[in-house]
């Protein structure tokens, strides 16, 4: 499975996860505490900040459909239309986030909802592409992804196998091959039973990319989970303040608690190691100081010809191995042992 770049950043199989604060519409619309959500983002670790880049007209007209959801303590039930309008961005918007995420050296990305809104991504300069659960089956957008040129995310929130895989044949199709594929549960938020970590395993096998992590659980312990299963980029929404006002707020992370899951994840890769079944250069003074080896049961004299009683098997493991104890017995002792020394072949005949 070949590995992926974006940047100065290598994606893929033992490379350090990429870790994605998702920013979307927590900036609720307002362009200064997006520039803050980026600048507390950087700071608490996080590679690269991830907004949602629509034009609500592009998948959503009709004012009667609301969306319900837990804000501030009540519960909310709003005109979708009136919801994403309010948290809509324009395109100089976008240019100002990601000349800013330039400058605090954090990478910046986004969810198109549209081929112009890949082309307009493409023009800002972005070095990824991101494609949205709810998009999936938007195979224009896909293949406009993919003839980009550039490494692209397709997230797979609500998706069956047979969707998922017509979304890679199209991007593919392009001769594009810098796909990242992630699972991801379309829930906010995400129950801990609902989640299914496994599913990146059967990601992996079935479409021979890396696979990463959208979480929508609360907290980060899905996230750190998904990093010992194998995931290579891992999805977070982030916010500055749970209590502001909208849909998505309740169930980010905080700055202290991205920066909290990002030195999770970097602990748990440091704990990942080797899959080689054999002592670590660590343990090999271990070995010698915590194994047993035969050692004299008692005093003896040279000459002694050693019986099964007379050994027994102690710290430190300087001597035989105790699996080799037959190798001794009936040898006699070429020099004085004293009890609990332990005895080797160049202690016998």
């Amino acid at each position: 499975m070949k590995p992926i770049r974006i940047g100065n950043r290598t994606i893929g199989e033992g490379q350090p996860t990429f870790i994605v604060a998702e920013i979307g519409i927590n900036h609720n619309g307002d362009v200064d505490l997006a520039k803050k959500s980026i600048q507390a983002a950087s700071i608490a670790g996080a590679d690269s900040v991830k907004f949602q880049s629509y034009e609500t007209d592009d998948f959503i007209r009709e004012g009667s459909l609301t969306y319900t959801y837990e804000s501030g303590g009540k519960t909310i039930t709003e005109s979708q239309v009136a919801m994403f309008k309010r948290c809509e961005l324009t395109p100089p918007d976008f240019k100002m986030l990601k000349a800013y995420s330039d400058e605090r050296n954090v990478n910046f990305h986004a969810t198109p909802t549209s081929v112009a809104g890949v082309r307009r991504l493409v023009e800002l300069g972005v070095e990824v592409l991101k494609n949205g659960s709810d998009f999936l089956t938007r195979l224009d957008v896909v293949e406009a992804m993919g003839r980009s040129g550039l490494p692209t995310v397709l997230s797979t929130g609500m998706a069956t196998l047979a969707e998922i895989e017509s979304a890679v044949t199209v991007f593919r199709k392009t001769g594009n091959n810098q796909l990242i594929l992630l699972h991801c549960t379309s829930s906010y938020p995400t129950a801990f039973e609902d989640v299914h970590l496994n599913r990146m395993a059967t990601l992996r096998k079935a479409f021979n990319c890396p696979v990463g992590f959208s979480d929508h659980s609360i907290g980060s312990t899905a996230s750190i989970g998904a990093v010992a299963l194998g995931a290579c980029w891992i999805e977070k929404h982030f916010t500055t303040d749970k209590n502001l006002p909208g849909p998505d707020h309740r169930f980010s992370v905080s700055p202290m608690e991205l920066e909290h899951m990002v030195q999770r994840i970097r602990e748990i890769e440091a704990c990942m190691g080797s899959p080689a079944l054999a002592p670590s250069k660590i343990e090999a003074e271990a070995r010698t100081q915590f194994r047993v080896s035969c050692a004299a049961a008692c005093r003896m004299r040279e000459g002694h010809v050693l019986s099964d009683s007379d050994i027994v098997f102690l710290r430190p493991a300087s001597g035989l191995a105790p699996a080799h104890k037959d190798r001794l017995i009936g040898r006699q002792t070429v020099r004085d042992l004293r009890a609990g020394e332990t005895i080797g072949m160049n202690d016998v005949n």
